[in-house]
């Protein structure tokens, strides 16, 4: 049977939850204009003022956020709110220029926090539950997110955020835990540690685990579900959104809904920046429509994706987002075909061998050079040669099937590729671009 956290909202018909849209979206570009000066100059720059907006669909009307405007505006430039009403910040990990960080009013935390109660409650959690929370704590909003959504649901929850995974198994076999939030890499890790100790899915406790953070495919998920015997959901969310929770998996497990009474999702061209009608794929744009402190609108995610409101055998009525299959920004182009990681996975994964991987880019010779360095698994490990050779070439093939370009393969021993108790680092790019 399905649950639902908060049901007249998740299963709301869709002329009501437009209404709520309109609503919260007038109220939320006024504060913005009274509040952001900012965001109020980027209006005025494009001829916008807040009476033009008059329901969902002015939305297009309204200027573009990008990572580049949150760098530029860093730290205070966007608050909406005075930081005597901030309770709390929260911050990415910041891989290019300045960090982003995301303000929180208690009100903002408090509606991030029902809807990661949303995803745990779809994902089967409900307050007789026991709930791991793996992911990082600290500036990292997935810790923070989870911790407070399994509150909301009043699971017991165990807050070991990353790392140490003996301790991590230890708490999970002594308190029967039955729902782990974290990364997929660290759940693959996971799940491969317990199988070095002997467990089998059925000695498992867990029944459900919430991934996200990272991309993933559907082999690394069918691969986890297997290991630890669990259905594994995923979540989809962005610090300067709120976190983990924008969008939720249900048991249906086809594309994640997003909380549309929160936020508005919108699929953009990346290049032209037109909007796209729905079941296009595209760059996805949300507005976060009643977010005090950190009030973003039509932020940029770079997250490439698709939208549908098909309808779903969970009830739910709020749109769906596709797994990410890339970011507009981090796609490789190499020699002038766009490669994205998740593409890599499925390949390795259709072959038989683990997520543990690591895709190495150069340029030798003004060429673009494709190095995939893949773990072998315990039991395919030989060091017969023309064996690995074997293995090498036929990997090959399976990628320049899928990708178009050749790419070298390099078959490593086990474990030699380092372990990632956070977001696994995938690309390793060396080219001077």
């Amino acid at each position: 049977m399905e649950r639902y956290y908060q049901k007249e909202i998740e299963c709301a018909p869709l002329e009501e939850l437009r209404s709520i849209q309109t609503e919260k979206l007038k109220k939320q570009v006024q504060h913005v204009w009274d509040n952001v000066p900012y965001y109020r100059k980027k209006m005025e720059e494009k001829g916008v003022k807040p009476e033009d907006i008059q329901s969902v669909d002015d939305l297009g009307k309204l200027p573009f956020l990008s990572k580049k405007d949150l760098r530029d505006a860093y730290p205070y430039g966007l608050l909406g709110k005075p930081l005597k009403d901030c309770v709390r910040i929260q911050s990415t990990s910041g891989t290019t220029g300045k960090r982003v960080v995301a303000f929180y009013t208690q009100h903002d935390i408090d509606l991030w926090e029902d809807c990661c109660a949303r995803a745990i409650t779809a994902a089967g959690g409900t307050d007789e539950d026991v709930c791991q929370v793996s992911y990082g704590y600290g500036l990292f909003t997935g810790g923070p997110g989870l911790n407070g959504g399994s509150h909301k649901v009043g699971c017991l929850t165990i807050p070991t955020s990353s790392g140490n995974t003996d301790r991590q198994i230890m708490f999970i076999n002594d308190l029967s835990a039955t729902i782990l939030c974290c990364t997929p890499s660290y759940a693959a890790y996971l799940a491969e540690r317990f199988k070095e100790l002997g467990y089998g899915p059925n000695d498992i406790s867990l029944k459900a685990g919430i991934f996200g953070a990272e991309a993933w495919s559907e082999e690394m998920r069918a691969d986890i579900e297997k290991t630890l015997g669990i259905k594994a959901y995923d979540i989809y969310g962005l610090t300067e959104l709120s976190g983990p929770g924008v969008a939720f998996e249900c048991s249906a497990q086809g594309g994640m809904h997003i909380n549309e009474d929160h936020f508005i999702a919108e699929i953009i061209d990346p290049d032209t920046e037109e909007v796209l009608p729905e079941g296009s794929q595209g760059e996805l744009v949300f507005t976060a429509i009643d977010k005090e402190a950190f009030p973003m609108i039509r932020y940029r995610t770079r997250d490439i994706c698709k939208l549908s409101r098909e309808k779903c055998s969970c009830g739910r009525t709020l749109i769906k987002m596709a797994k990410p299959m890339g970011r507009s920004d981090d796609m490789l182009i190499i020699r002038g075909v766009n490669v994205f990681p998740s593409q890599i996975e499925t390949v390795l994964l259709n072959n038989g061998y683990a997520a543990n991987y690591q895709i190495v880019v150069d340029r030798v010779n003004n060429t673009d050079t494709l190095d995939v360095q893949v773990e072998m698994t315990p039991e395919m490990f030989t060091d017969n040669v023309g064996e690995v050779e074997e293995h090498q070439k036929k990997l090959s093939e399976g990628l320049k099937s899928m990708l178009g370009i050749k790419a070298k393969v390099s078959l490593l021993a086990p474990k030699s590729i380092a372990r990632s108790e956070g977001k696994a680092v995938r690309v390793i790019d060396k080219r001077k671009i």
